[in-house]
C-alpha cells in the first residue's frame, strides 16, 4: 500500500511540476515579453505571489517520493534515482537562478525603472526552460518506473 501511495505522489507531483513550468513556458512568457518594462514588472510580481511556496512544496515531495521509491522499488531503483535527481535539478535550478532573479524583479518600482535597469527576461527564461526540461524529463522517469 505505501508504494501505490508513493508512486501516485510522485507522479501527480513531477506531473504538476511539468505541468505548470510548460504552462509558464507555453503561455505566460510570450505574454511578459510582450509587455513594456513597466507592466512587465507589476505583471511578474502578480504572477509569482502563489507560486511560492507551493512549487518548492510540489518539487521537493516528489524529490522525497522518487527518493523513498528508490529504496523500496529495487527491480526500478534506477528510474526513480534518475527521477529524483532530475526533480532536484528543477529544485536548484530554480532556487539558484530563477528566484535571485525574481527578488531583484520585486525589489524595483515599476513606476520609476532605474535608467540602469537591465531586463531579466532572457536570463530568466533561458533557466525556465531548463527546468522545464528536467521537469518533463522527471516526470516521463518516473512515470516510466511507476
Amino acid at each position: 500500500m505505501t508504494v501505490v501511495v508513493l508512486r501516485v505522489l510522485a507522479l501527480l507531483g513531477s506531473g504538476i511540476a511539468a505541468g505548470v513550468l510548460f504552462a509558464v513556458a507555453l503561455s505566460v512568457l510570450p505574454a511578459l515579453f510582450a509587455m513594456p518594462p513597466e507592466r512587465y514588472v507589476y505583471a511578474h510580481r502578480l504572477l509569482g505571489r502563489n507560486f511560492d511556496p507551493t512549487m518548492p512544496l510540489v518539487v521537493l515531495g516528489t524529490v522525497a517520493a522518487d527518493t523513498a521509491l528508490a529504496a523500496l522499488v529495487p527491480e526500478h531503483r534506477v528510474l526513480f534515482v534518475i527521477a529524483a535527481v532530475l526533480s532536484l535539478g528543477v529544485s536548484a535550478v530554480s532556487h539558484l537562478c530563477n528566484v535571485p532573479i525574481n527578488r531583484r524583479v520585486k525589489a524595483v518600482d515599476e513606476t520609476a525603472l532605474p535608467p540602469d535597469w537591465r531586463d531579466p527576461r532572457p536570463s530568466w527564461r533561458r533557466w525556465h526552460l531548463l527546468r522545464t526540461v528536467l521537469a518533463i524529463l522527471a516526470f516521463l522517469t518516473c512515470a516510466l518506473a511507476a
